[in-house]
């Protein structure tokens, strides 16, 4: 009769066997949410393009005042300093792209003074309080440029923490978002106003319309893993109607005044969010799948910004380039 004998492999065969396995599921876990938390922001122009030859002449020789109002948009937060985009509108920074270069306001506005008075996790309603009040009247002989980005976080504050209410609606339903978003009008309206009546010589309004990061699906609970673990946002179900009611009321106000101009933030930054890699994504960007967004959600990376001051020098190009120049 012959004996079988079983070959049993090393003790220590085993334990690294299990080691580098464990390593290697760990790994994947690792990536999964390093890649959730720090999705790719690509490098390279963002945005579309803006003509150089616009900056070859003057815009206008005379006291020109650019103004910034408004939230953490105009005050660039989540991007290096100088790198938010009201900063790239006022001079283009060392480093910045090179098909960017001499493509600011410095160049076409000789006599040109800046004031940012936005501030971060400021309500619609902040802005009309407190901001205008800081504005100083100017003179007949100063033109104003202003720029504007409110109601943003009207919207997203405060992340579904307590109950919907005016100027921190999140998770609001669409009755309530109703009556919300005609209280942002009426704020809107008399913000508009109080700001061109601190510019007797005039004044041009350039106002962002306000980004979705879910990139037109309304899955906000869907924020990456690092801030559900902070502070998880709930599902919010007529967030979506809520945002376009919002924008709605951006673009009819600012169409009932000639001196203001809507610029597409919305638009400029879609397919750039938590959807970004989803190529059946009809916002798919499949030359630039990149993310634009800052980790908190509510604020754009340094390609966001230049996203958006390239969308706001386009517009400006449109308004403020005299005629003649055109």
């Amino acid at each position: 009769m012959t004996k079988t004998t079983t070959t049993n492999k090393p003790r220590w065969y085993q334990i690294r066997l299990k080691f580098v396995l464990i390593m290697l599921c760990l790994a994947g876990v690792l990536y999964v949410l390093y890649r959730d938390i720090h999705p790719g922001m690509g490098s390279g122009p963002a945005g579309p393009g803006v003509p150089a030859e616009a900056f070859a002449s003057s815009w206008n020789d005379g006291d020109v005042l650019l103004l910034g109002l408004g939230d953490s948009i105009v005050t660039g937060f989540g991007a290096p300093p100088g790198f938010g985009f009201f900063d790239r509108l006022v001079k283009v920074p060392d480093g910045d792209e090179a098909d960017m270069t001499g493509k600011d306001l410095r160049h076409v506005f000789a006599k040109l003074r800046v004031l940012n008075l936005a501030q971060n996790s400021t309500s619609s309603g902040d802005h009309l309080r407190y901001q205008i009040a800081l504005i100083p009247l100017q003179s007949q002989s100063t033109r104003g440029v202003v720029v504007l980005s409110t109601g943003g976080i009207d919207l997203i504050h405060d992340y579904g923490a307590s109950p919907p209410r005016d100027e921190a609606l999140y998770g609001a339903t669409w009755s309530d978002g109703q009556r919300y978003a005609a209280a942002f009008r009426q704020r809107l309206d008399q913000l508009l106003d109080a700001i061109s009546a601190r510019f007797p010589g005039g004044c041009d309004i350039f106002i962002a319309t306000i980004f979705d990061p879910t990139d037109g699906v309304g899955d906000i609970e869907r924020v990456n893993v690092f801030l559900r673990f902070i502070k998880p946002f709930p599902a919010w179900p007529d967030g979506l109607r809520i945002h376009a009611e919002f924008n709605r009321h951006i673009r009819e106000a600012a169409a009932a005044r000639a001196n203001v101009h809507v610029v597409d933030v919305h638009g400029t930054l879609l397919g750039h969010g938590l959807h970004h890699r989803d190529s059946r994504h009809p916002h798919y960007h499949s030359e630039d799948p990149t993310y634009w967004y800052f980790v908190n959600l509510e604020d754009p990376n340094q390609r966001g910004y230049d996203a958006i001051r390239r969308v706001f020098l386009n517009e400006m190009i449109r308004y403020l380039v005299p005629t003649a120049t055109q």
